[in-house]
């Protein structure tokens, strides 16, 4: 089947390498032409594991790159993958989906083929109720339903295991409200229809709202760890070893139960502030979800009392390993190594930052941070080292005892191996 995808940032960019690799013919639709180019020569432009080898198959084969809209008659259905970031109020900006979805209306306006429109990208209930079909069937200058459909059809996958969660889903949720759309949805997810995969067949608003329960759940879950954690530690009681206790109950499951420094991303943080304005908006306080998101925020600010009780912030040069809000990928949104660099920035005497990948570049952002590449270099004369990325290579920081001034480590992540010569400290064990 030929399919469009309408954005290719991480969402679009790792779907249309699926679906080209599941035998449909897709072309990837984005305004920024230097991207288009890029991705036609096959280079993604963001960094995720299995993305590059499925690129490398279908480029130039059954994945194509284009900034005309037009392509989308030439096939039943179109994927929105376009982001929805929030205000500072935490309102979700649906602009770049209705522009969108008003480019995807007016190239099917005079057409005669049915055509599904499916929102992945994530949407507020009462957006995908009002302002997203209204800007669609005001392109089309026809009634929604008739010829054009429009779905939603959420995504849950997780940066670093992005291919894998498409090709190998939990679950498949189908938002839609006839026969053909559900028809529709079903042929573009053929290839992991099976018997015991749980599928959600749901209308639109329903579909988008599990998509926000999921992500504020396990943000939820994690600030919860976290607190938990944070009092093991004044207990001196391992949060770990508690964890792991606690994952044996089936009530509460094995999986997300990692303390540390916090969460981030671009979907938890985001999510969680559109739910919570969401919910304000209609009148209801979300107290729980500002509690999750506030301790999220306080976090990361714990490694600096930790630090403290070791040496004279002041006058240390200090070096935090790791920028990206998670392994495997060079992504700086919602970093919790952001907040703590803002904090220590005018408090440490110097300060270093070093991370395998280009997320480096959140370096740029501050005064009085220094980029360093490698991390060897980067601990040569330190005073501490904070980790904040669960990086491997982090894992052997006692090698570079030697260069430090003091073998002083704190590790946000639980990515350390301590040696008996390391001044260790863990955040919450």
């Amino acid at each position: 089947m030929q399919v469009s995808v309408v954005g290719s940032g991480y969402v679009g960019t790792t779907i249309a390498a699926v679906f080209a690799a599941w035998g449909h013919e897709v072309v990837a639709i984005d305004i920024d032409a230097a991207r288009v180019e890029a991705l036609n020569e096959g280079d993604p432009q963001i960094e995720e594991p299995g993305l590059q080898s499925l690129l490398d198959a279908a480029i130039g084969e059954r994945l194509r790159a284009t900034d005309d809209f037009d392509a989308v008659a030439a096939g039943p259905c179109t994927v929105i993958t376009v982001p929805t970031p929030t205000d500072p109020d935490g309102a979700v900006d649906t602009s770049a989906v209705e522009a969108a979805v008003g480019s995807v209306g007016a190239a099917l306006e005079g057409t005669s083929a049915r055509h599904l429109v499916i929102l992945k990208s994530t949407v507020p209930p009462r957006a995908v109720e009002t302002v997203v079909p209204q800007r669609l069937q005001a392109a089309l200058g026809e009634p929604l339903g008739e010829r054009v459909h429009l779905a939603v059809n959420p995504e849950f996958q997780a940066q670093g295991t992005a291919v894998g969660d498409f090709q190998d889903p939990q679950k498949l949720v189908f938002g839609a409200v006839d026969a053909w759309a559900f028809e529709m949805l079903e042929r573009l997810h053929a290839a992991v229809l099976e018997p015991d995969r749980p599928v959600v067949r749901t209308d639109p608003a329903t579909a988008a709202m599990i998509k926000y329960a999921n992500n504020v759940f396990l943000a939820s879950k994690l600030s919860v760890v976290n607190e938990l954690a944070n009092i093991c530690k004044v207990h001196a009681i391992d949060a770990y070893e508690v964890m792991d206790a606690l994952g044996m109950d089936d009530r509460i499951g094995a999986r997300f139960l990692r303390s540390g420094a916090g969460w981030g991303g671009s979907c938890f943080p985001k999510d969680t502030d559109a739910l919570i304005a969401e919910a304000g908006a209609a009148g209801y306080d979300a107290e729980l979800l500002r509690g999750v998101r506030a301790q999220n925020e306080r976090q990361p600010l714990r490694v600096i009392d930790l630090l403290e009780t070791h040496l004279r912030v002041g006058e240390a040069t200090i070096t935090v390993c790791g920028a990206a809000f998670k392994p495997q990928t060079d992504d700086i949104r919602g970093t919790r190594t952001r907040p703590l660099l803002a904090a220590l920035e005018p408090r440490a005497a110097q300060l270093r930052l070093t991370d395998p990948s280009g997320a480096i570049a959140l370096a740029d952002e501050f005064d009085r941070v220094e980029a360093v590449a490698d991390v060897a270099t980067a601990l040569e004369g330190a005073d501490a080292a904070v980790v904040m990325t669960a990086w491997p290579p982090y894992a052997r920081l006692g090698e570079h005892l030697d260069a430090m001034a003091h073998p002083v480590v704190i590790d946000g992540r639980r990515a350390v191996e301590p040696t008996p010569e390391m001044t260790y400290e863990g955040l919450t064990w």
